[in-house]
C-alpha cells in the first residue's frame, strides 16, 4: 500500500520534504495556514549543501540560479577590512557554487514539484495526536490521519508544541532584522560590516539585484515610529559606502523587519510517527546563513530515508544524523549573533582585533565544514 504524509507547513523546508516524498512513492498532503502558499521574506543564501538537497528532492533544476560572486569578507562601520577573502582561491573553491536566492522563487521552484490535490493553503493546524503507528493532524477542517506527519510549521510550531509540551519556548536572541531586495546596477563586492551592536550586510543577486540586511540590538516588539526605512538611514547613514547609497534606493515597502528567535534545544526531533524539521525543530539565529539550508538538509534527508522498509528505524536514523549537525550549527550561529551584538567600545575593539588576527585557513575551515555535507544512502 502507498505510505500517506501529511506536512504541516508550506514553507521552503515543508514545500521541499513534500516534493522528496512524493518523488520517492508517497502520497502527501501539504497542509498551510495561509490561503495561499507564499514565501515571506526578502532572499535566501543558498550554498553547495543546499543545492544538493534541493538535487536530492528533484528541485534543483527548476531553480534558475546562476552562480554568485565569492564574499569580499568583514569590514568594520567606517569600511576597514577585518577578514578580507575575495581572491582567495580556497575561498572561491569553497563558494563558487553559491548564490543568493530570492525566496519567492525558490519557493516557486519547490511548489512546482507539488501536484494541486497535495495542496491545502487555508488550513490551520491545532494538534497531532500519535495513534499506534499512526498520527493524527487535527486541524480547522477536521482531522486527517497519516503513517508520517512532518511539522515544518515555523519557531512557533503547533506540531512541535503537541509531541514536545514540556520543550523549552522560542528565546529573543537580542536582536531585530530589517531586509530588502533592490535592483542595482553597480559593482558590488558581497560581504558584511560590523558596528557596535549594529551589522549590515549587501551580497549581489542574480538580475541585477541586491539583498541587503541589517540587525541591531533592541528589545522585542519594537517598531519605527515612521517607517522602517527611516530607521535604517538613521541608524546607517555615516556607515561607508555603498550603504547610504543602497538606502537611499530602497522604497519603504520593500523593507521588512522581524525579530530574531532561537529555539533552545531538543531532546529528539522525532516522536513516534510525528518528525520536526526546519525552524519547527531547530531555529537559529541568521549569522551562519544556514537556517534555510538546514531545513533543506532535513528535507532531503528524511526524503531518502523514508523509502526505507522499517520507517521506525528511518525516524531514529534522521534523527540521529540531523539533530547534531544542526544543533552544533545553531549553537555556533549563537555565538557569532553574541559577537556581532556587542555594543561597547572596547569589546568591539577588541573582537575587530581577534578577527584580523585570525588566518584565513580558520574560515576557510569553517566553510568547508558545512559546505562539505552529503545526503545519506538509502537503508533497507
Amino acid at each position: 500500500m502507498t505510505r500517506t504524509a501529511v506536512v504541516v507547513g508550506g514553507g521552503i523546508g515543508g514545500l521541499a520534504v513534500a516534493g522528496g516524498l512524493i518523488r520517492n512513492g508517497w502520497e502527501v498532503r501539504v497542509l498551510e495556514r495561509a490561503e495561499e502558499f507564499t514565501e515571506v521574506g526578502a532572499a535566501i543564501s543558498l550554498w553547495p549543501n543546499a543545492f544538493r538537497a534541493l538535487e536530492t528532492v528533484g528541485a534543483l533544476d527548476r531553480l534558475e540560479a546562476p552562480g554568485l560572486p565569492h564574499t569580499g569578507g568583514l569590514r568594520d562601520w567606517r569600511g576597514t577590512w577585518l577578514a578580507r577573502l575575495d581572491g582567495l582561491d580556497e575561498v572561491e573553491e569553497a563558494t563558487r557554487a553559491a548564490v543568493v536566492a530570492h525566496r519567492a522563487e525558490l519557493l516557486d521552484a519547490l511548489l512546482a514539484g507539488i501536484p494541486a490535490e497535495s495542496r491545502l493553503p487555508g488550513t490551520a493546524v491545532h494538534g497531532v495526536r500519535l495513534d499506534g503507528d499512526r498520527a493524527v493532524v487535527e486541524h480547522d477542517g477536521g482531522e486527517l490521519p497519516a503513517d508520517l506527519v512532518v511539522g515544518a510549521d515555523g519557531v512557533r510550531s503547533a506540531v512541535r508544541r503537541s509531541v514536545f509540551p514540556d520543550a523549552a519556548p522560542p528565546r529573543y536572541a537580542g536582536s531585530t532584522a530589517w531586509r530588502f531586495v533592490l535592483p542595482w546596477q553597480r559593482d558590488l563586492a558581497g560581504g558584511e560590516s560590523w558596528g557596535a551592536g549594529s551589522v549590515f550586510g549587501a551580497f549581489p543577486m542574480p538580475g541585477g539585484r541586491v539583498y541587503c540586511y541589517a540587525t541591531a540590538k533592541l528589545p522585542p516588539g519594537g517598531r519605527a515610529p515612521d517607517s522602517e526605512l527611516a530607521e535604517l538611514r538613521r541608524r546607517f547613514h555615516d556607515w561607508h559606502d555603498p550603504i547610504p547609497d543602497l538606502l537611499a534606493a530602497v522604497e519603504p515597502e520593500w523593507v521588512l523587519r522581524n525579530d530574531i528567535h532561537h529555539l533552545p534545544p531538543l531532546p529528539s526531533y522525532v516522536r513516534g510517527r510525528v518528525v520536526l524539521l526546519g525552524d519547527a525543530a531547530h531555529a537559529m539565529t541568521p549569522n551562519l546563513g544556514q537556517g534555510g539550508c538546514q531545513a533543506l538538509e532535513d528535507a532531503a534527508t528524511l526524503s531518502v530515508l523514508a523509502g526505507a522498509t522499517d520507517l521506525d528505524v528511518a525516524l531514529r536514523r534522521y534523527d540521529a544524523l540531523r539533530r547534531p549537525r544542526t544543533q552544533t550549527i545553531a549553537k555556533r550561529a549563537l555565538l557569532g549573533n553574541t559577537a556581532v551584538s556587542l555594543s561597547s567600545r572596547p569589546a568591539c575593539a577588541a573582537r575587530n582585533t581577534l578577527v584580523r588576527l585570525l588566518p584565513t585557513s580558520l574560515f576557510v575551515r569553517a566553510l568547508t565544514g558545512t559546505f562539505d555535507w552529503r545526503p545519506p544512502g538509502v537503508i533497507s
